[in-house]
């Protein structure tokens, strides 16, 4: 039976839900879901996405509730399960692996219209079979005191790696914490500083262009919308083609 009452619990898939044309049954949504604007206000706020206020969520009579690993706590899945409230959990790692969720959400959804999902499957074949002989050696902090960095099992890393770049610190696992001389080690070629999770502004470029790194020495350091790495729904095609771009 197609899930009629939604309570979504991660931003870029609210995005996604109005995008798939289902937007008129998301009638929950945490606190820093707003996209798409005006239409999303309409859905009553359940809290963060780290903290559910229950009996706020579970008052607006759910049926579906829509969730990330990366993001969502066990603890507050585990609650709506116990509720009786079917949950989708995904678990974007990979950029190919993110669309098939992105499918099984449509799907499970009752889902209108996918082009924004086929969309990103077409850049994304273009972009596999376009892609440079080298790639460019990358450095994308997501944080700052400490610097931190994605490791190679992360959706950030994957982004990078299918814009035509090489993660510097994929040997790693999770969010790394990483010091300037380990930046300096890695000599990437392009820096890409999201506005989040940590928002990196122009007063952080200083620092970045002292650094003895082939990015600092060309001027390949960019200041980009976080959104392009770490959001995955309906901006996923745009977001890597003005990545391959800064990248290749």
């Amino acid at each position: 039976m197609t899930c009629k009452r939604i309570i979504s619990l991660v931003p870029s898939l609210t995005e996604a839900l109005f995008a798939f044309g289902a937007g008129e049954k998301v009638i929950g949504r945490t606190r820093y879901c707003t996209l798409p604007p005006r239409l999303v206000r309409r859905a009553e706020i359940v809290g963060g996405t780290k903290k559910v206020d229950f009996e706020a969520a579970l008052s607006l009579e759910p049926d579906f509730v829509v969730a990330v690993r990366e993001e969502n706590t066990k603890s507050d899945v585990e609650r709506f399960c116990e509720a009786g409230v079917e949950v989708f959990v995904g678990e974007p790692q990979t950029v190919s692996g993110t669309l098939s969720m992105l499918r099984e959400l449509a799907e499970a959804v009752g889902a209108a219209d996918t082009s924004s999902i086929e969309r990103a499957e077409r850049v994304l074949e273009r972009l596999g079979a376009d892609g440079p002989e080298r790639p460019a050696r990358v450095f994308a902090p997501i944080w700052k005191n400490p610097y931190m960095s994605p490791g190679g099992d992360t959706y950030v890393s994957d982004v990078v790696e299918a814009c035509g770049g090489a993660n510097v610190f994929a040997g790693r696992t999770r969010y790394p914490e990483v010091t300037a001389s380990e930046i300096e080690d890695a000599q990437p070629e392009v820096m890409l500083l999201p506005s989040e999770p940590y928002e990196f502004s122009a007063v952080d470029l200083a620092e970045f262009y002292a650094l003895d790194v082939p990015a600092a020495r060309l001027g390949r350091v960019h200041l980009i919308d976080g959104k392009l790495l770490t959001w995955y729904g309906p901006r996923m095609a745009d977001a890597l083609v003005q990545l391959a771009r800064l990248i290749g």
